[in-house]
């Protein structure tokens, strides 16, 4: 009897564990959900603020632009005149990828799978890096804009040497961080200085708590 009894009490703790841990995992999972929507709706309001003042922007850029394009173009200034188009060109592009992320987070329910959680952060993720990189192309154009006719007949060496001096170093910085913002190098503290406050900083959060939990599922498994 006492090997019977010890064979049932032993069946009965292994069935109240595997309840204890179905619990813990669902436990888990949602007050995980719960945390990341909370986290990420943080973002919403500078992603709204940054949308409608860039929707302005380009919007008055564009106009002014079209205006100079249509009816006085040979008498512009063609060094304002293609910087600013680059540099609205480039504010355009970067409002599109932010109306994408927007729309992202609003998408992500906290009743979908983990999984399809993770793969819409990666996405944020993968926008976030590459609108940061168009925006640091515009800072060559920040040193042309100004620029004018009259500086090829007055200008001395000198004017010329400071005037290159700051227009290349932009196109370099410029350059290099485009091709070096990866997550890859997110422990850095160039790219930590970067990336950091309410548009940076949920995210990573977001995705690290997703990690944990998958981390947690996987020792749970295997044990």
């Amino acid at each position: 009897m006492k090997e019977l009894e010890l064979k049932k009490l032993w069946q009965d703790t292994n069935e109240k564990l595997e309840e204890n841990f179905v619990i813990n995992k669902k436990n888990i999972d949602e007050v995980t959900r719960v945390k990341v929507h909370s986290i990420l709706g943080s973002m919403k309001p500078i992603k709204i603020f940054a949308l409608l003042v860039g929707i302005l922007w380009v919007g008055i850029g564009m106009i002014a632009l079209s205006s100079i394009y249509l009816n006085s173009f040979n008498e512009a200034n063609k060094f304002f005149l293609f910087s600013a188009s680059i540099q609205v060109g480039l504010t355009a592009i970067s409002l599109y990828i932010y109306l994408y992320q927007l729309i992202t987070i609003y998408q992500i329910d906290i009743t979908e799978p983990i999984i399809r959680t993770q793969e819409k952060l990666s996405s944020l993720k993968i926008s976030t890096l590459w609108v940061t990189r168009l925006l640091f192309l515009q800072l060559p154009v920040w040193t042309t804009f100004w620029w004018n006719e009259t500086m090829l007949t007055d200008w001395g060496i000198l004017q010329w040497v400071v005037t290159l001096f700051f227009t290349i170093s932009f196109t370099v910085i410029a350059i290099w961080l485009f091709f070096s913002i990866k997550f890859e190098n997110r422990n850095k503290k160039w790219f930590q200085l970067i990336f950091s406050g309410k548009e940076w900083t949920p995210l990573v959060k977001s995705m690290e708590l997703l990690e944990q939990v998958e981390d947690y599922k996987g020792q749970n498994a295997s044990t």
